[in-house]
């Protein structure tokens, strides 16, 4: 049984939140915040610009944003680079330049950033901001998916599947894909579920594979959905039973 190809994400990660915004912050802690902010306190400064994202405790402006990021990335302080980098790349608040985008994201990878370590290798796979370079692209999502980010482990698993950027590896590919898999990523769900389905890697196993898109289904990926009837045909009554009590009890590592 032979399913649908798989694709790696292509997106940039979006902003990462170094500090919990559940609640609007009171007008005490927002004057703490600008004022550490307004004497050099890079934390304060990327706390600040996240809140101008975000509307939170402020009136929301994308443009004081990227100031008050820009303040904190200027010191060397990774979160804001990788937000800043985020900025440019969505072109929110600063006009739209993939250029800068790489720029950022390589000033926070090269300080262990997994996220801007994941969005420089998409970066390099599309070849936006940066000459297209696909090896680099394997590089930079080996580094963020050896932190355990999941969106890098995918991406790894199908450069791997593919052969692209690097020698193709199917049994690699099934490492990092069930990596992925394991802590919820749908779309690893799907590709490990093709990979059990065509012994791809690992033993032919259609029980394997017919759990592994009923999690991935369960999230909504569609290919997984069109194809999930499809492969629980060609098991027992008692094996698809037992695949979905399995899928009932799963939890994300």
């Amino acid at each position: 049984m032979v399913l649908p190809c798989m694709r790696c994400f292509l997106f940039v990660a979006s902003l990462v939140l170094t500090w919990p915004l559940h609640a609007d912050p009171n007008p005490t802690e927002i004057a703490t915040i600008r004022k550490a902010a307004e004497e050099g306190e890079a934390n304060a400064q990327l706390k600040l610009g996240l809140m101008y994202a975000k509307g939170a405790g402020v009136a929301k402006d994308d443009q004081q944003a990227v100031a008050w990021f820009r303040k904190a990335a200027d010191q060397g302080y990774a979160n804001a680079q990788l937000n800043l980098g985020v900025m440019y790349s969505d072109g929110v608040g600063v006009p739209k330049d993939e250029q800068q985008a790489v720029v950022w994201f390589h000033k926070a990878a090269v300080q262990g950033v997994a996220l801007a370590q994941f969005n420089l290798g998409a970066m390099n796979e599309r070849g936006a901001g940066v000459a297209k370079d696909e090896t680099q692209a394997v590089a930079w999502y080996r580094k963020a998916a050896e932190q355990g980010d999941a969106l890098a482990q995918h991406n790894l698993g199908v450069m791997l599947a593919k052969g692209v950027g690097v020698a193709k590896d199917d049994q690699q590919a099934v490492a990092w894909f069930r990596k992925a898999a394991e802590q919820g990523e749908a779309r690893a769900q799907f590709n490990l579920g093709v990979m059990h389905a065509n012994g791809t890697g690992v033993a032919k196993d259609l029980q394997q594979a017919y759990f592994w898109l009923l999690l991935s289904s369960a999230q909504g990926h569609a290919v997984a959905v069109t194809n999930l009837n499809r492969l629980g045909q060609l098991l027992t009554t008692a094996q698809r039973a037992e695949a979905q009590a399995r899928a009932r009890d799963w939890k994300p590592k």
